[in-house]
């Protein structure tokens, strides 16, 4: 990427990817597809499934988000949103039976938020030719300093960031206000380069690796995204209301 480039990251990111709401059920087989892909026969952290679809009970309360390859259309990766139980909002959100005893509830307590204003973001996976950077292979996605190359040779981690910023829309969309994950522990650095802000609330856990409680406020990230990163963000959130739109005429 050459530098001029690099400062328009919504015409590089349009040249090489868009993102689609998964919003039928074929598109939400299409991420399953991936998550089986990535977790179950690249990782191995799920079993392999005869029909090569990776699901749990929390798909059917989710919202889904796929990332596709403009060269073949080809589908690379997604992300879900975990919503409340609309009929038991108090069923806690994965995240908080994973992370019970390692919240500092004195920085945010789940318990006490709004709950039909709180989502988990999980289930983030990128498909093993798109993510092959030294030290990545072991990861369903990173984000880390390779991925943003030199000051002569810039880089920008399109995939994982697209995909982050395509969640954020759809959050929006959704009203939701407090969006709560399980990180790798330097992405709140990597992602603070470009003004997201994502805050730690807690001690690290175990969750196939060491992984910290983390929280963004969807309204705060989207005021303070730097000026380089708001035309990407403006192109995804394009992305994210015409897949919406198609499904709207379709139906």
């Amino acid at each position: 990427m050459y530098l001029p480039d690099f400062f328009n990251l919504a015409k590089g990111f349009h040249q090489h990817f868009r993102l689609v709401v998964a919003n039928t059920e074929a598109l939400r087989q299409e991420a399953y597809h991936i998550r089986h892909q990535v977790y179950c026969e690249e990782l191995g952290w799920e079993a392999v499934r005869p029909d090569r679809l990776e699901t749990d009970a929390h798909d059917a309360n989710a919202l889904h988000l796929l990332i596709q390859a403009c060269v073949g259309d080809v589908f690379i990766g997604c992300v879900r949103l975990v919503l409340v139980d609309a009929h038991n909002p108090a069923q806690p959100l994965p995240f908080e039976d994973a992370c019970a005893h390692s919240l500092d509830r004195s920085l945010c307590d789940p318990t006490r938020l709004p709950r039909k204003k709180i989502a988990e973001v999980s289930r983030l996976a990128v498909i093993a030719r798109y993510r092959r950077r030294r030290g990545e292979a072991g990861r369903p996605v990173s984000v880390n300093d390779e991925n943003f190359g030199s000051v002569d040779n810039p880089r920008f981690p399109y995939i994982p960031v697209g995909l982050y910023l395509g969640i954020l829309e759809l959050a929006r969309l959704h009203g939701l206000s407090t969006l709560f994950m399980l990180t790798e522990p330097h992405l709140a650095s990597h992602f603070g380069k470009f003004g997201v802000s994502i805050i730690q609330i807690g001690t690290a856990v175990e969750h196939r690796g060491s992984r910290i409680p983390s929280m963004m406020q969807a309204e705060s990230v989207l005021n303070g995204m730097s000026r380089l990163v708001r035309p990407l963000y403006k192109a995804i959130a394009q992305d994210v209301a015409e897949s919406m739109g198609n499904m709207a005429r379709a139906s």
